[in-house]
């Protein structure tokens, strides 16, 4: 009768008699979801047939409707973008909308497993089984990095959180947020408003708009208690070179990024992160997540993390291979220890879904060592309570490394924080109730879902080297938080089938021809085990003789004058987008002395790192890298699928060519640029700052008489505005602001996106609120320079950067890139999406 979802072979009244639909002008349109939404000439029967049968499904209803899953009837009707039939009402015993059935919060298989295993001291189980079924506690991090980290705490603990003193909300008491014990300078909070009463309640509208804003800025993190675990026991210096292996959505990786940048005052940390997902739609959001941080220093990649390739770098004039000091290693997992947020899991959990990821975990885990230096560090980690997914797969891992790893004792690392030591004994349980105390009671019918490595050592002695009490396992009731896994591995030596002689210093490589990939394996490059990696290199060879090989391989076609290109379809699958190229400019480009002479460039400033992402036409955008960066870049692009990397310092003007420079600064990379600035800068006071964000052109005079005496003498074009704070009055704003501005004809602007003015303007004691109209204000950042007071005072009619020479024109998930520059960029404050925690459990 029906065709697929999303099909147009029914008509709108069997859709709407059947229960689901998504109306619009009497077509269908979407997914089939449950409850009817129809409009035009089919409404009234569409109606009347969803009357008839909702008395039975009436009972069913509770909650509220979801909108993104296109469930229920405003679901299908506003919620998906139809239009629902005037009139349209739908009665259920809570009000008047749809939603899913209450979902029961049992699963006696569940109970039933983790009591046989143990995980739970003895006489905490109540409490235990009690926590998983309250909600989650919405928590949030300040971004430890920037200067002014310490401002966003001093306005969240003077103004936001004594405002929910003694608050009410639905009857309920509302309970000051408090700091995490074990988070260090009470930079994360938790609280126990629930993301619903957030989004609703008028009493919290303003805190709920402080924390969109922030969070769109980059100040602060809604992040899970748990997550931020990993980042904090990987111990991560700013010169450590890192690679986050499962890095999708990306809160743990702006942890990581905040590391390398402990000090400000260094634009360019020797160290980076390159931060890798397999799925990538989900790199953009990864990208989204780490924009807003703003560093040279990050690079998103999309490839398996089991296979992700081997990188080289350029070492005075010799090719190495690429290791990293820390490894990020958060694999994907069953997620039962998200019950608390991700409620299905009570009705979907089996232990089916632990022994078919096993496999992938651990090929994840071994692939992480492998490209581990000596003496690095590793932090593997699951949010999942099952011994399947942790301690069998560091227990395997750390068998098969032979010695050249080891547990690190972490307990030390983060007081405060309370936890339950590894096990050291468990079994393994098949979805139908089955167990299995060890490889040998397996039947073979049972070989292929059940592996050896899914057990613990049969050698007591081996076992106790181990050291598994060692692992971590954080259970809800302790510290009302989630349930979560972590095992800090240190590498000791090299991997047992990476280990070669050492080679004479200078004697080259011996060529060898690729090995052919046989036709069983997925992916090309791709070793699961060490087996067959053995099988794959000439004995004796390591990974840097691999790397070496390629080199010889590849020859120098990775690099063709600065360009590196998306990798060649022929060499491996790509799935996604294509990606523009990254172009480095030459150091003789005639486009780069122009913008050095504007702003006196320090002779200092890294001008081979600048690159951009075309290689044809006028250069619209300019974005800079890091050295390190930029040598992994040179070296690898036929390796890897780089999706992003870099931050926009400058802009092209439309109509440059009537100033002295024809870029102007992007305020994205300000902060990266302006220690090598010397010209164009105006050093103003609080009061100028206040006047430039809440006025749209504020004319000179309106300006201090200092700020005025340096800005009346200017040429036209982009400035710096500097506010340095002053010691002698710890009233006033305590950190360092440094501004994009535009120097008009008689009036001076800047290029703030809005909800960073909006938070500059919260840290001086003002609130803004969202919408208001304010005079020429900064609640109007599509308001271009051009405005029709004062146009001849912009860089341009339009908007300042074109739409089609952006990084990420025309690909989802990447707004800071897309057209309209910085300012339309960033999504309207008042939105309540939380990009950080969809998707599948990490």
């Amino acid at each position: 009768m029906c065709g697929p979802a999303g099909s147009s072979s029914c008509s709108p009244e069997v859709l709407a008699a059947d229960g689901g639909g998504l109306g619009r002008a009497g077509g269908v349109r979407g997914r089939v979801g449950h409850g009817a939404a129809v409009a035009g000439p089919a409404a009234p029967a569409a109606a009347a047939a969803f009357r008839e049968r909702g008395g039975r499904r009436k009972a069913q209803w509770g909650g509220r409707t979801r909108g993104r899953a296109g469930r229920g009837p405003e679901a299908c009707g506003a919620a998906k973008g139809g239009f629902a039939a005037p009139g349209a009402k739908f009665l259920t015993p809570q009000g008047w909308e749809g939603g899913y059935p209450e979902i029961v919060k049992e699963n006696k298989l569940f109970e039933h497993y983790y009591q046989e295993l143990k995980i739970v001291p003895e006489g905490e189980w109540d409490q235990f089984m009690g926590a998983l079924r309250e909600p989650l506690p919405a928590t949030l991090r300040i971004t430890g990095y920037k200067s002014h980290a310490k401002e966003i705490l001093h306005c969240l603990k003077n103004k936001y959180f004594k405002e929910l003193e003694d608050l009410e909300v639905d009857g309920q008491k509302v309970e000051v947020p408090q700091p995490l014990s074990w988070y260090p300078e009470e930079l994360a909070w938790h609280t126990n408003l629930s993301r619903k009463i957030l989004r609703k309640s008028p009493q919290l509208e303003k805190f709920h708009q402080f924390l969109v804003s922030e969070t769109e800025s980059g100040n602060i993190s809604r992040q899970e208690a748990v997550s931020m675990i990993p980042p904090l026991l990987l111990n991560a210096h700013p010169h450590h070179k890192i690679l986050d292996m499962c890095a999708a959505p990306g809160s743990k990786t702006t942890q990581l990024i905040e590391m390398l940048h402990a000090d400000m005052n260094v634009p360019f940390p020797e160290g980076f992160v390159i931060a890798n997902d397999v799925d990538n739609k989900r790199c953009y959001l990864l990208v989204h997540q780490a924009k807003r941080l703003g560093s040279p220093c990050i690079m998103v990649v999309n490839h398996d993390a089991s296979c992700i390739p081997r990188l080289q770098v350029d070492v005075n004039g010799r090719k190495e291979v690429l290791f990293y000091d820390r490894i990020l290693c958060d694999v994907p997992c069953s997620g039962d220890g998200t019950m608390r947020k991700n409620i299905d899991v009570w009705k979907k959990w089996s232990t089916l879904n632990s022994l078919q990821l096993h496999g992938l975990q651990l090929r994840i885990a071994t692939r992480g060592a492998e490209q581990l230096v000596e003496g690095g560090r590793m932090v593997y980690s699951t949010c999942s309570l099952n011994p399947i997914e942790d301690e069998a797969v560091i227990a395997s891992l750390l068998e098969k490394s032979e010695g050249a790893l080891e547990l690190a004792d972490v307990s030390s690392e983060l007081p405060g924080l309370k936890w339950v030591p590894g096990l050291s004994q468990w079994k393994v349980m098949t979805k139908d109730g089955q167990w299995f105390a060890s490889w040998d009671d397996v039947p073979h019918n049972r070989h292929t879902q059940i592996r050896p490595t899914m057990f613990p050592p049969k050698d007591p002695e081996k076992l106790q080297a181990m050291h598994l009490e060692r692992c971590l396992r954080i259970l809800p009731h302790h510290q009302n938080t989630g349930g979560f896994f972590v095992a800090v591995l240190v590498k000791k030596s090299s991997m047992p089938w990476n280990k070669r002689p050492p080679k004479p210093q200078g004697e080259p490589a011996e060529p060898r021809a690729p090995v052919p990939p046989s036709p069983a394996e997925p992916t090309a490059g791709c070793a699961s085990t060490p087996s067959e990696l053995e099988s794959k290199l000439a004995p004796g060879i390591s990974d840097t003789g691999a790397a070496e090989s390629a080199e010889d391989a590849d020859g120098s076609g990775s690099r063709r004058g600065g360009v590196c290109g998306p990798p060649p379809s022929k060499k491996m699958k790509l799935f996604g987008f294509k990606e523009d190229p990254f172009v480095f400019i030459p150091e003789d480009d005639p486009l780069f002395p122009p913008i050095q002479k504007f702003y006196a460039l320090d002779p200092s400033f890294p001008k081979t790192n600048l690159l951009t992402r075309t290689t044809e036409g006028k250069k619209r955008q300019l974005y800079m890298v890091s050295k390190e960066l930029r040598n992994v870049l040179l070296n690898n692009s036929e390796r890897m699928k780089v999706i992003n990397t870099g931050i926009k310092v400058w802009c092209r003007n439309n109509s440059g060519e009537e100033f002295d420079c024809a870029f102007r600064l992007a305020q994205e990379g300000i902060y990266t640029l302006y220690p090598f600035i010397n010209s164009r800068i105006i050093t103003v006071s609080i009061e100028d700052v206040q006047v430039l964000l809440t006025q749209e052109n504020p004319f000179f005079r309106k300006l201090s008489s200092e700020a005025y005496s340096q800005v009346k003498d200017m040429a036209k074009g982009s400035v710096v505005l500097k506010y340095e704070p002053d010691p002698t009055k710890p009233d006033a704003l305590q950190c360092p602001i440094v501004l994009c501005g535009w120097r008009g004809k008689a009036s001076v602007r800047t290029f703030v996106p809005r909800n960073e003015r909006l938070h500059y303007l919260r840290m001086m004691g003002l609130e803004v609120p969202v919408g208001k109209k304010r005079e020429g204000v900064a609640g109007a950042p599509g308001a271009g320079a051009g405005s029709p007071a004062e146009p001849e005072d912009g860089p341009g009619a339009g908007s300042p950067a074109e739409p089609e020479d952006a990084p990420g024109a025309g690909r989802p998930a990447e707004p800071e890139d897309g057209a309209g520059a910085e300012q339309e960029a960033v999504p309207d404050a008042s939105s309540g999406g939380d990009p950080a925690e969809a998707g599948l459990p990490r």
